[in-house]
């Protein structure tokens, strides 16, 4: 955005989509940590007075922000069994945060009850009944993918390259020989492959049989 265009909305009034929406822009530009009311207010040519007016708390914003990335993910066109739909909802909300700076961080960070981020967990949910015997067992399924979706999307936003390289340095033989045996699968950054890896772990350990009543029940 330019100043000039900052200027001019300040004149006719900023809105809370401005005010995401900008938000959006400093956290491109500039990352996570340094995402602030006074960034966003310079970045719309307001004080920062007038960015708290509209977002209340720091909280609701991050809140915001997520509930955006989330709706993101198109939550229609699921094709095969429950499985292949289920990899495919959770292949979209890490393409959602992968395009953004830091996405998974702001979605990790929130619990918004908002329409888009329970459109996708409603959507997640209903798909897993096709396959877990039970509502319990699909409910937890759902998180255990949502989190691991989320970690892994972390790692791959955040981690740096020396982390890799300080542990080749540090994980030798005759100190960690099993950790020294699968180094470098175990640091590999094919998250392609990782992800579906550990997307079809969590699916294939899901109950899929209706357990049996415990006894006196």
């Amino acid at each position: 955005m330019t100043k000039t265009q900052a200027a001019a909305r300040t004149k006719v009034g900023i809105t809370l989509d401005h005010v995401v929406r900008a938000a959006f822009d400093v956290l491109q530009r500039d990352g996570i940590a340094k995402l602030s009311t006074r960034a966003i207010a310079a970045e719309l040519n307001v004080r920062t007075n007038t960015v708290m007016w509209h977002i209340r708390t720091k909280d609701r914003l991050l809140g915001l922000m997520a509930e955006s990335i989330v709706g993101e993910v198109d939550l229609g066109n699921l094709h095969g069994g429950w499985r292949e739909q289920v990899a495919e909802l959770l292949r979209r909300l890490r393409q959602a945060m992968l395009g953004h700076r830091d996405g998974a961080l702001i979605v990790a960070g929130t619990f918004p009850v908002e329409p888009n981020t329970l459109a996708f967990s409603d959507r997640l949910v209903t798909v897993l009944f096709d396959g877990c015997p039970t509502r319990e067992s699909a409910a937890w399924t759902s998180w255990s993918l949502f989190y691991f979706t989320l970690g892994l999307v972390q790692e791959e936003q955040a981690t740096p390259a020396a982390f890799h390289d300080r542990l080749r340095e540090s994980v030798n033989e005759q100190n960690f020989p099993g950790l020294h045996s699968v180094l470098a699968d175990y640091i590999s950054i094919d998250y392609n492959e990782r992800f579906d890896f550990g997307i079809e772990q969590i699916l294939r350990s899901a109950p899929t049989t209706r357990p049996r009543s415990r006894p006196g029940s």
